[in-house]
């Protein structure tokens, strides 16, 4: 893509925003006056805004970025994420967990593990639970580097650490608060950001079935498009939601069955993610009262419902451009380095005297990408002919590569369709976006550690003030390794395979020890303990054994053997996701038998559904129950299921 300047208006904007966040952070300084007040809130907040902060921590950049990406890679079928994959979780955290979190009093979600099974629990939840943030928050910053380095030229690095500061700056004034309430304000600004991208996108794409018939045509042909091999997809691959994954994996670009997106995505990435992710439980944990808490997630499951428009459609947008070359648009390639510009150059130019084949293999290995045959060949021929100035050689090379960076999606629609102003607001929400997704994990990071591991273990009975120092302490240490894993996050095109396959590592096998932690008495510390270490190591093993097409054993799988190749990425973290919770399952459910138990019925009651006396609603209107409220979310949702068929 091309750098594009921004206007006065456009800084003005951005400044305004950055300035805004910063000035919350400062204006809640005076009131972190404790470890409690700075980690985890006072318990204090309203429903509707720990509600909205529930739903924007997660709508990070990854969920702006990402589902772009995917709406463009797998089209309306990526909406399983969120009328599948993550309503119904939601109506379930509101209903049946919240009350054991709040109610147990417990300040974290491996602390709550504690007071369930025992300290080997809590310990190995807290390590594997730190890890994942700082991979999430990395995952958010590469993200948002990517997006300044291609859509403005900033330098990746630069924009790296300059907006990680930024980040760190009103978290260690504000704490977990201030993190709460700017992501309110980034909420709306995502929303007011990307709505015109979306009506902009529609309008000139000729409406919404003028995009589902171009979406068919390429459904019939995808290699025209480079968007891979099959010639066997649906018609409606890219505008279905049900049909093509009914058929089967090889009638849609996702490459899963109904089982996998059922199963893997529906049941144990879903619940795995919503019910056991301190990230987002964190929020309703901050909220005043019980009530408060349990209708946390109930108010963001709205908004979360309608997000497919604003976070989806742009890739299916995307796919339809390019089906009409009328348009002159195509996905971003993967963005190269200058070296590789330069080393590229140089073989192009020596290339000219070799034969085609050998000269095409010469190129395509100096540049390390996909590309396409004709198009090298016209390069070698024009360069030879008279050398192309290197602004030109760049965009003839790029044009050359048949792989596509889907992360650049968004990138590149807010580029062809945003003036100056509007682009500035655009990019605030990009900004946002990111934000939100980083900040959110590092407040989660911060708590647990210094509570569940530092507290615990490293140092006991300290003074509160001490606390409030590591807290502080290991927010801008979070920050540093968040940077780290974003280096590792630039490897992949597409932000949520890789999410993915981080949730099918922690979230998956840590569902099912909540499963049978919460709902049977009989689950015992050893037995959650084992189960927990055996699930995260059959995800480590089925990775090591299977990769998606084409990909190379290494970083995405097959490190130790290839004996199964998946369609996609996606399918593959779906199935180990299975995988992890299946063997987390059983082995806690034998090891539990075969163990006895430490924990009295009185010491599980709160901990525990069948020994917990239940929450009665009768004084609230029944429209204000939240069953009454979960049973219509789900109705809704099925809705949408049945419209998008």
């Amino acid at each position: 893509m091309h750098d594009i300047n921004l206007g006065v208006i456009d800084y003005a904007i951005l400044l305004v925003y950055v300035a805004a966040v910063l000035g919350i952070g400062f204006a809640l300084r005076r009131y972190m006056k404790s470890s409690r007040d700075f980690l985890i809130t006072g318990r204090t907040i309203p429903t509707w805004v720990t509600g909205l902060a529930f739903i924007s921590a997660n709508l990070g950049a990854l969920e702006l970025v990402g589902m772009a990406a995917s709406g463009a890679k797998y089209g309306i079928a990526t909406s399983h994420f969120y009328w599948v994959g993550a309503i119904p979780a939601m109506v379930f955290l509101a209903v049946f967990m919240m009350p054991f979190y709040y109610g147990s009093k417990a300040r974290s979600v491996p602390e709550y593990l504690k007071m369930r099974f025992d300290e080997r629990v809590r310990a190995l939840n807290s390590i594997s639970f730190a890890v994942m943030t700082l991979l999430a928050s990395g995952i958010s910053m590469n993200a948002l580097a990517k997006l300044l380095n291609q859509l403005l030229g900033w330098n990746y690095n630069v924009s790296l650490w300059i907006c990680s500061v930024v980040v760190m700056v009103y978290v260690l004034k504000g704490g977990l608060t201030s993190a709460i309430y700017t992501e309110v304000l980034q909420f709306f600004m995502i929303v007011l950001g990307f709505a015109p991208v979306v009506y902009l996108g529609l309008k000139d794409v000729g409406g919404w079935g003028s995009m589902n018939q171009s979406l068919q045509q390429v459904a019939a042909n995808p290699a025209a498009l480079n968007l891979g091999t099959n010639a066997n997809y649906n018609a409606n691959a890219w505008t279905s939601a049900w049909e093509p994954l009914l058929a089967g994996p090889e009638k849609n670009p996702m490459g899963v069955d109904w089982f996998a997106m059922v199963f893997g995505l529906g049941f144990v990435l879903s619940f795995g993610y919503w019910c056991t992710n301190f990230l987002v439980v964190q929020r309703a944990m901050a909220a005043k009262n019980m009530t408060a808490a349990r209708n946390t997630p109930l108010v963001a499951a709205v908004p979360k419902m309608l997000f497919p428009a604003l976070v989806i459609v742009p890739g299916m947008i995307a796919v339809a451009l390019m089906s009409n070359p009328q348009k002159g648009y195509r996905i971003p390639p993967p963005p190269l380095d200058q070296a590789v510009y330069v080393k590229a150059e140089a073989v192009v130019k020596s290339a000219a005297t070799q034969p085609p084949d050998a000269a095409f293999q010469l190129v395509a290995q100096a540049v390390g990408k996909k590309m396409d045959p004709a198009k090298v060949a016209a390069l070698i021929k024009d360069h030879a002919a008279q050398p192309l100035p290197m602004p030109a050689f760049k965009q003839r090379l790029d044009e050359s590569i048949t792989e596509y960076d889907y992360d650049g999606v968004i990138i590149s629609l807010v580029k062809r369709y945003c003036p100056t102003g509007l682009l500035g607001l655009a990019l605030t929400a990009l900004l946002a976006s990111f934000m939100s997704g980083m900040a959110g994990n590092v407040t989660a990071f911060n708590t647990v550690w210094t509570y569940d591991l530092y507290q615990a273990y490293i140092a006991k009975n300290k003074s509160d003030e001490h606390y409030l120092w590591m807290g502080r302490a290991v927010t801008v240490v979070g920050v540093l390794l968040s940077i780290g894993t974003a280096y590792f996050a630039r490897l992949y095109n597409n932000a949520m395979d890789v999410i993915q396959l981080v949730f099918g590592f922690v979230n998956a096998p840590l569902f099912a020890t909540f499963l049978l932690g919460m709902f049977w008495a009989r689950a015992t510390g050893t037995g959650a303990f084992l189960g927990l270490l055996g699930g995260t190591a059959t995800s480590a093993l089925f990775h090591a054994l299977t990769i998606a097409k084409d990909n190379a054993p290494g970083l995405k799988g097959g490190y130790l053997h290839v004996a199964h190749v998946f369609p996609s990425e996606m399918a593959q973290n779906f199935w180990l996701a299975a995988f992890a919770f299946t063997a987390c399952f059983i082995l806690t459910l034998v090891i539990s038998l075969l163990t006895q138990r430490t924990k009295t019925d009185e010491e599980l009651k709160g901990l525990v559904y069948s020994l917990t006396p239940k929450i009665k609603d009768e004084d609230q209107p029944f429209y204000l129950r939240p069953a009454v409220i979960g049973v219509v979310l789900l109705a809704a949702c099925v809705v949408l299921n049945i419209i998008f068929w």
